[in-house]
């Protein structure tokens, strides 16, 4: 089992910046993919940044540039720095881990508003 918690969501201006961390805990040696989606309300859940098993990084393509993920092992955290927020950016974003054997694990989620 692999546990999930994200923190850093707010309400955030257009245009400013915002850090979210998700921190994993449990059999993190089972990872093979660990990243951050997004859903806003009555829309799919969207890729936002990934870490792959090769340990390269996919990018949503409307958030390549303004989006960095990164992550801290010895901490076991994984970081999203959001820059140039737009209100359309507003959403519920969660980490999500994907073991070596197929099993997908989800944190509950951290509320990002992008509003004046």
């Amino acid at each position: 089992q692999v546990q999930l918690v994200e923190s850093g969501g707010g309400l955030v201006q257009p245009g400013g910046s915002l850090t979210l961390s998700c921190s994993a805990s449990g059999i993190i040696f089972s990872i093979s993919h660990m990243g951050w989606y997004r859903q806003v309300p009555g829309k799919e859940r969207e890729l936002v940044a990934i870490f792959t098993s090769g340990g390269s990084i996919n990018y949503a393509h409307s958030m390549k540039g303004r989006f960095t993920i990164s992550r801290d092992n010895a901490k076991n955290l994984v970081y999203l720095q959001m820059n140039s927020l737009k209100p359309e950016d507003t959403a519920v974003y969660s980490c999500r881990a994907s073991s070596n054997s197929g099993m997908d694990y989800w944190g509950k989620g951290t509320l990002v508003t992008v509003s004046s």
